[in-house]
């Protein structure tokens, strides 16, 4: 007998329509269905518990649909690319505790529920420019995330292999476990608010951080003192997110519920399509369109106003409130110009949907040495953008969207606790996209609060 809200682990195989999209444009894959072991390791992953269940996904959708009526902010980061390496305690730990430390700014500051979602357990999968990768005189697959294939430039290390799908299972289990313990088992209790900071060395927007926390220790000791119980000062909710960029992995995670009769992909809570396979007859919109997880959908500056309804029409038809997220992602020089009409066209359909801000992928640079990076100051002028876009339709700026860690690397440019090309060497991390370390995202935090004052 199953459980309220359980999963079974059988009947998704004959759902109808959920192996329409391998018929379709499919992009961004690995050739690997000949290999080996892609069967036995598909087989498996099908077997395997669900990493998320139907009820906590539908529990967030309900989230989502107060964050698509202006009543709450929903706040989405972490890694570019999850490593299997990074799945450490004291790594998750710190991601954890940085995302916590915004969302603690922007609910003080502008006295609204966060949502918090991580970009984490399941971010193993990034797409690629091109299907090869040339170096002098030798030519091998790109590095497609650690679910596909390996970083080292190597022929061994670069070819697809399917097991690298089962130990990212794996490793996102651990990674949901350890997130769990933190958000439940009083880690993210508000009053060890003051204790998230410490073994961070001390900038400006951390002494800011420092008077926040105060206040809101001295208000928990008030209600304490009055008698006041509050359980949501001692957990919060977390949930995890990808980019739903592997579908045989999606497709094989993907398990019926047990209350509706109904597909759930159970690799994560919230899952979303890329600037890359938003394609509205291709593979990705296609199966996303027939599971129940809420939903993100990357646009960039080349997305027309008749995309952004169509693709409303494919994934949300029954104007589900907290089922599509929009995630624009438009560069700084682009935002002021591009998202207007988005914005405006879907504000006149009536339709619902979250508008979040990805600042992070339209602004991407080659420094001088090199690395490819981001200046903060750019990504700043994107989320300002946001809200000055939303402002002036009259419509709500619903989120933030970054790559960040709670690490003290150094891939981006500039904050106040200036970062230079020159600790690149010494402080780089990232396999693929450059992330804001601990400083620079409890900054942007500060001004996104800022911003969110100013909202209606």
């Amino acid at each position: 007998m199953t459980a309220p809200g359980e999963i079974l682990h059988t009947g998704a195989a004959d759902y109808p329509g959920l192996d329409n999209w391998r018929e379709l444009p499919l992009t961004q894959q690995p050739d690997w269905r000949g290999h080996p072991d892609f069967d036995s390791s598909y087989e498996e992953l099908s077997a395997n518990p669900p990493l998320v269940f139907a009820g906590e996904v539908d529990k967030l959708k309900r989230r989502l649909a107060k964050v698509a009526n202006g009543e709450a902010f929903l706040l989405q980061g972490g890694d570019c690319a999850e490593t299997f390496d990074g799945v450490t305690a004291d790594k998750i730990s710190a991601k954890v505790k940085t995302i916590l430390q915004m969302a603690v700014v922007l609910t003080y500051g502008a006295s609204l529920p966060v949502v918090k979602m991580g970009r984490m357990a399941g971010q193993y999968a990034k797409p690629r420019s091109s299907d090869m990768e040339t170096r002098g005189d030798v030519t091998l697959p790109s590095f497609r995330g650690e679910i596909v294939n390996g970083f080292d430039f190597t022929p061994e290390s670069r070819i697809p292999d399917p097991k690298r799908m089962v130990e990212a299972y794996h490793k996102s289990a651990a990674t949901l476990n350890l997130v769990r313990a933190f958000t439940e088992g009083g880690f993210a209790d508000l009053r060890a608010v003051q204790q998230w900071n410490k073994g961070f060395m001390e900038n400006p927007a951390h002494a800011r951080y420092e008077q926040i926390a105060g206040e809101i220790d001295r208000a928990v000791r008030f209600m304490e003192a009055c008698g006041a119980e509050f359980d949501g000062l001692k957990r919060t909710e977390f949930y995890a997110a990808h980019e739903a960029l592997l579908l045989d992995y999606e497709r094989a995670l993907t398990r019926i519920d047990s209350r509706t009769g109904k597909p759930y992909v159970t690799s994560g809570h919230f899952v979303w399509i890329g600037e890359r396979t938003r394609d509205l007859d291709g593979a990705h919109v296609d199966y996303l369109s027939r599971v129940q997880n809420p939903l993100g959908v990357k646009l960039g500056p080349s997305t027309t106003p008749e995309t952004a309804l169509a693709l409303i029409d494919k994934l949300d038809p029954e104007r589900e409130p907290g089922r599509l997220t929009f995630i624009s992602r438009m560069g700084a020089a682009n935002i002021r110009e591009k998202l207007p009409p988005l914005v405006e066209a879907v504000r006149d359909s009536g339709a619902k949907v979250v508008w979040v801000t990805d600042p992070m992928h339209g602004n991407t640079i080659t420094a001088k040495n090199g690395y490819k990076t981001r200046r903060f100051d750019d990504v700043m002028d994107e989320v300002r953008g946001f809200f000055e876009v939303h402002q002036a339709a009259g419509t709500y700026p619903g989120g933030l969207h970054v790559e960040m860690t709670g690490d003290d690397v150094a891939e981006c440019l500039g904050g106040s606790d200036v970062i230079d090309e020159s600790a690149f060497d010494a402080r780089y991390e990232s396999l693929v996209d450059p992330r804001l370390n601990h400083k620079q995202s409890l900054e942007m935090a500060f001004l996104v609060a800022e911003a969110l004052t100013q909202v209606k």
